[in-house]
């Protein structure tokens, strides 16, 4: 996320998948294009095979029952449950603010239900709720979701999202910062994040101005707590028990990050290293002043001159490459500044969240970038230009999860499915040995762990690697998994199986299988759900 957004790129190389019709035309026919080798899969790919015209019902019955074993992977001696959600479309609730399809989101829900999930995600999108004028909210459809959840006995994770929706992996519509901030920004651009050629990004107020009062009189960190405030006495009754979480936006996609790595207008390819985005008067400032304090006043005249383009490649330019300058007294001094400024600014919205969200018993939850491409480097270019300082000499995720182990704060984090051998060799990607990292680094800080899934997965190999990963053997197992994402594909047939397999699998230690008896049956494809409510199930494809 999707990439990330719900967020880190992969390149997969799948066996090409064919058209077929679900019992009673669910989702209608389906086509899926051949999936080329090294090319970005988009998360609307649907990566997963499915039955073939004319397969004999035993062939059928042995292939999906070696798959569904693919998914019963242990959790070790314990059994660690590990409760699924599952997140629901970018466009819940419509720019008029009200629920989208209600009659087909109450169908996926139960759905959903019957699956065994524990809940489901939503955006709470800043540029819907409080999109009429400043301290002006409108909770109105995610108040409808609520009951909705409720009645169906789910739990409800919601993310505070201050960021745009648009623009990134997966963004199915558009959903721009509320107007009256759009229109302070353009009155003073330095308020969101630049490059080194000076564009601006407007997914996201740059946290170089977090203390200054830029939005009409208050500090964007006001306007954060304000907003989760509006939300906490709008939603009293459900925190802590509906409302299982919050999570914490803390930048573009949610995530505590710098937007260094932006497909917009194809200013982005995988796997090109980013660029570093400190290019507003705000965080120049910042840069200069740090820089005189420790007498090197040329040190902070801008940023590093041999950073290189978003597209290139680390041994291409002087900052990343082998012997490079990141790994100077300079580099080094920069690199600190620049995830440092990103530390601070995850450390105030997270202290103005547990200042608010206090007393409900909510779990509050920040979400962090699965950025694993140039992992094998010495200098790890992504995550550098993305703020993570993490390099072959330093541990870039220990300070975030002490951080947000200091907050008792549930560091999330992505690409939890993704495999070292799916990826291109010439991206020097490891997702694999990010994520042990990661594991490493939040049970050192005694942080809270979750997950999700980067891109769309419909199959088990997926699964498995994300049941896999759950397990606590390199560090604490998963709190929680999120699943990306609720739509149509989910309730094809076999992606539907593979879903409450894996769902069964982390809800019960691992160790369920589901019974052969409902290998070749249907009853399982819409959740053990009774022929009389099929037709209400039919209507979850409509989300």
């Amino acid at each position: 996320m999707a990439l990330t957004l719900r967020s880190s790129t992969s390149f997969i190389n799948l066996k090409d998948s064919k058209s077929f019709k679900t019992p009673d035309d669910i989702s209608g026919m389906v086509s899926f294009a051949q999936i080329k080798p090294l090319r970005p899969l988009r998360v609307k790919n649907s990566m997963h095979e499915v039955a073939e015209r004319g397969v004999s019902t035993e062939a059928r019955r042995k292939d999906i029952s070696e798959r569904l074993h693919a998914l019963t992977v242990s959790h070790g001696q314990n059994g660690t449950k590990v409760p699924v959600y599952i997140m629901l479309p970018l466009d819940t609730v419509t720019l008029g603010g009200n629920l989208n399809k209600p009659r087909a989101m109450n169908a996926s829900l139960m759905a959903l239900k019957s699956a065994g999930v524990e809940g489901v995600m939503v955006d709470a999108w800043w540029g819907l709720v409080e999109k009429d004028g400043p301290m002006k909210y409108n909770w109105e459809g995610y108040a409808e979701l609520v009951q909705m959840v409720a009645r169906h006995g789910l739990k409800l994770q919601v993310v505070m999202s201050f960021h745009q929706c648009g623009g990134n992996v997966g963004d199915s519509c558009s959903i721009p910062l509320p107007p009256w901030v759009l229109e302070e920004i353009s009155k003073n651009p330095d308020l969101v994040y630049t490059d080194i050629s000076g564009r601006r990004n407007p997914e996201y107020i740059s946290l170089g101005c977090d203390s200054l009062p830029v939005l009409r009189g208050r500090t964007p960190i006001q306007v954060y707590a304000d907003y989760m405030q509006s939300f906490r006495d709008r939603f009293s009754d459900h925190l802590g028990s509906v409302i299982a979480e919050i999570q914490v936006g803390m930048g573009p996609c949610g995530e505590l990050r710098y937007p260094s790595y932006p497909e917009s207008n194809g200013t982005w390819r995988f796997p090109g290293i980013g660029e570093f985005q400190c290019y507003d008067k705000y965080m120049r400032a910042s840069l200069q002043a740090s820089a005189e304090a420790l007498g090197h006043t040329d040190w902070g005249k801008t940023g590093p001159h041999d950073s290189g383009q978003y597209n290139q490649f680390p041994e291409e330019t002087g900052f990343f490459r082998r012997e490079g300058t990141w790994n100077t007294e300079y580099g080094k001094f920069f690199l600190e500044w620049y995830s440092g400024k990103l530390l601070e600014h995850g450390d105030r919205i997270l202290a103005a969240a547990k200042g608010v969200f206090q007393g409900t018993q909510v779990k509050l939850s920040g979400k962090v970038a699965g950025i694993h491409w140039h992992y094998g480097t010495r200098s790890h270019p992504a995550e550098l230009t993305a703020g993570y300082y993490n390099t072959r000499n330093h541990d870039g995720y220990l300070p975030i999860a002490r951080m947000m182990g200091k907050h008792r704060v549930v560091l999330n984090f992505t690409c939890m499915e993704m495999r070292d051998g799916e990826q291109p060799e010439h991206a020097n990607c490891s997702p694999e040995g990010l994520v042990r990292q990661v594991k490493v680094a939040a049970k050192t800080a005694g942080a809270d762990l979750a997950g999700e899934n980067a891109l769309e997965r419909y199959d088990a190999g997926a699964y498995a690697q994300v049941l896999s990963t759950s397990r606590s053997d390199s560090g604490n197992s998963l709190s929680a998994f999120t699943y990306l994402r609720l739509n149509k594909s989910l309730f094809e047939e076999n992606n539907w199986r593979n879903l409450v397999g894996f769902v069964k699998s982390m809800s019960e230690g691992g160790n369920n299988r589901l019974s052969e008896s409902d290998l070749g049956r249907t009853d399982l494809y819409v959740g053990f759900i009774k022929e009389k409510s099929v037709t209400k199930v039919k209507e979850a494809a409509l989300v």
